[in-house]
């Protein structure tokens, strides 16, 4: 009896111990809540930065989809909703919708694809932040109509490929030149299709992971030049094995980088993630980080400004957010 006493209040010793450790071990300075994001709650909404502002548009509240265009205060540190010269409210011009994509090239933002609560869509817009207006880009994106894709820009070109519609998942990239308004098709992931993926850029260099294909969760990371057409596979988003041991796979994840790092926050994979990850590209390996302090969600948007990065909106199940919280990496 003493002897099994012994070994339960040992077992107990080390158990607290390391619960000990993993406190220790995440800096409870690291997130902090920010202000509440000021437009209607919402999951699946669209951002875009232009020479270092934040802009929300479009998004779904559980009832409809939206069109307005929202903007982070820096200097306030609030949001606050675009009006033109006259004042008046500006809302982005096509269809109201939810998981489109969006990339900025030589200062003005381009938004695109999407689904407005019926069909998959494959129009895009051009937004100038100078007179505060929107126009149809002339030529539509030429793949199949599409949503939850993902979207970036380098070399001066936008980037737009997989997704999902009635169809299946996709697995095609398109690029769009701003200077000809035309479209041309580029390599395809030379992998499975997938819809709900994540990515980001670091420099002239595309990092993409994850998202959903068939009901499985995809666990390949790849790295594209734009400039070369070329991809190139990374370490998997799954090992298991020591040191590594971690799983990355999810989909509805959100992004940001800071400085010449990429970070993974949230999404899910069976259930909703709240684990934050740094991504290392001179190790092409992942290290973690203290959990996320807000609710644990997807389909949230994801930021940076300097070297702060951002989480706001999103959605729990039906509970959907607006909630703001700010990440300063502790190391």
């Amino acid at each position: 009896m003493l002897k099994n006493l012994l070994k339960v209040s040992l077992l107990a010793i080390v158990l607290m111990a390391s619960a000990c450790k993993k406190k220790e071990n995440e800096d409870p300075k690291e997130w902090v809540r920010g202000s509440d994001f000021e437009g209607i709650r919402r999951s699946g909404a669209t951002s875009f930065v232009i020479n270092g502002k934040v802009y929300i548009t479009g998004g779904f509240d559980g009832e409809k989809r939206l069109n307005d265009l929202w903007t982070y205060n820096e200097e306030k540190s609030n949001w606050i909703r675009v009006k033109n010269d006259k004042a008046e409210d500006v809302v982005f011009p096509g269809k109201a919708r939810n998981y489109a994509v969006a990339f900025t090239v030589n200062g003005k933002a381009y938004v695109g694809s999407g689904f407005d609560g019926k069909d998959a869509l494959s129009d895009f817009y051009e937004y100038d932040p100078v007179p505060k207006t929107w126009k149809k880009v002339a030529a539509d994106f030429p793949g199949e109509a599409r949503y939850g894709g993902v979207a970036f820009a380098a070399n001066g070109l936008g980037v737009v490929g997989t997704g999902t519609n009635k169809a299946g998942d996709l697995v095609d990239f398109y690029t769009y030149n701003p200077q000809t308004d035309q479209w041309k098709k580029v390599s395809s992931l030379p992998s499975s299709k997938r819809s709900n993926a994540f990515t980001f850029t670091i420099g002239e260099t595309v990092y993409i992971g994850g998202g959903l294909n068939n009901g499985s969760y995809l666990s390949d990371f790849w790295r594209y030049s734009v400039k070369e057409d070329a991809w190139v596979r990374l370490n998997d988003l799954n090992r298991p094995k020591k040191p590594y041991e971690y799983n990355l796979s999810r989909q509805f994840a959100s992004t940001f980088v800071i400085g010449n790092n990429g970070y993974l926050i949230g999404g899910s994979s069976g259930q909703l993630l709240s684990s934050v990850w740094k991504y290392r590209a001179d190790t092409d390996d992942w290290k973690q980080y203290g959990d996320f302090k807000g609710a644990a969600r997807e389909a949230a948007i994801g930021f940076s400004i300097g070297n702060q990065g951002f989480i706001t909106t999103g959605r729990n199940g039906s509970t959907l957010f607006d909630d703001t919280w700010i990440f300063t990496p502790s190391k």
